[in-house]
């Protein structure tokens, strides 16, 4: 870490979701001073409430950037660009933004972040999190014993939050990223089916894939609760997401931590072992 990065304040746009939560953990770990920007923390940070950005901003060196519900979400672009003006005109220096790996709508939000101020912006491109098994509404299908998710069988690289994490506190705390893109993933591909094999093993219990259709998985989210146009497009963005062209490993995790990505074995023993699956559901973003 630099001597400067001890000297600044980081604002956590979403200090409470899986990534952000980690990240304020780490950085506070370091001596950072860190601002956990969320809804009803002490630091109010709402996407849906302009008027909270400023104050959350003022004042901030550097922010991590973790746009709710997705990049790709229609209006994203102009938030973040909003965002991004807003965070220069309060003099932030340095921005880290998460962003999907293989969505081409959220390049369109990365560009209009890179573009809305003179900040030093520095992308994260993320695979699927393995914790997505643990930590939000496919927990429950694991609980349960079955997953039902439009994969069929497209194996994807699942990376750990952890890891995302680490790398997300080096770029803000070392020299050299800005301007950079990391593209982050796990060490292998696994298949949905091959994940629920883990988990099992994990576990002790069997956890069976069940495969379904974007519009069946639509139907399910509208069930749990979710309006019939968001669960329609998260359908339609995990379908588009699962169709092949992120079937590969990227050695991103190493390049800027110098070790190896966590393999999703640690995932799910580390999962099972913290009592993840015992019935207790967290609903994370």
């Amino acid at each position: 870490m630099t001597e400067q990065a001890k000297r600044e304040t980081v604002l956590v746009t979403s200090g409470t979701g899986k990534t952000g939560r980690r990240v304020v953990e780490r950085l506070g770990a370091l001596g950072v001073t860190v601002r956990s920007g969320s809804r009803k923390g002490e630091v109010r940070f709402d996407w849906e409430d302009e008027s909270t950005w400023g104050p959350a901003l003022r004042g901030a060196d550097a922010a991590y950037v973790a746009y709710y519900p997705d990049l790709a979400a229609p209006g994203a672009v102009a938030a973040v660009r909003t965002f991004g003006r807003i965070a220069h005109e309060n003099g932030v220096r340095r921005l880290v933004l998460l962003s999907g790996r293989g969505e081409p709508e959220a390049v369109a939000a990365e560009e209009a972040l890179r573009e809305s101020g003179d900040a030093g912006l520095t992308v994260v491109r993320g695979s699927f999190f393995a914790q997505n098994f643990s930590e939000g509404a496919m927990a429950e299908g694991v609980i349960a014993g079955e997953v039902a998710f439009p994969a069929g069988e497209t194996p994807e690289p699942w990376v750990h939050a952890d890891d995302l994490a680490d790398v997300v506190v080096a770029v803000l705390t070392e020299d050299g990223h800005a301007g950079r893109v990391h593209e982050l993933t796990g060490p292998r591909l696994l298949t949905f089916t091959e994940a629920a094999a883990e988990i099992s093993k994990a576990t002790g219990r069997e956890v069976r894939y069940v495969p379904v259709s974007g519009p069946q998985y639509a139907g399910l989210l509208q069930q749990y609760g979710m309006p019939a146009p968001e669960a329609g497009w998260l359908a339609g963005l995990f379908t588009t997401l699962l169709d092949g062209h992120n079937a590969s490993v990227t050695d991103g995790v190493e390049r800027v931590l110098g070790r190896a990505p966590k393999d999703f074995t640690d995932f799910a023993r580390e999962a099972a072992a913290a009592g993840a699956w015992n019935g207790q559901v967290a609903h994370v973003a």
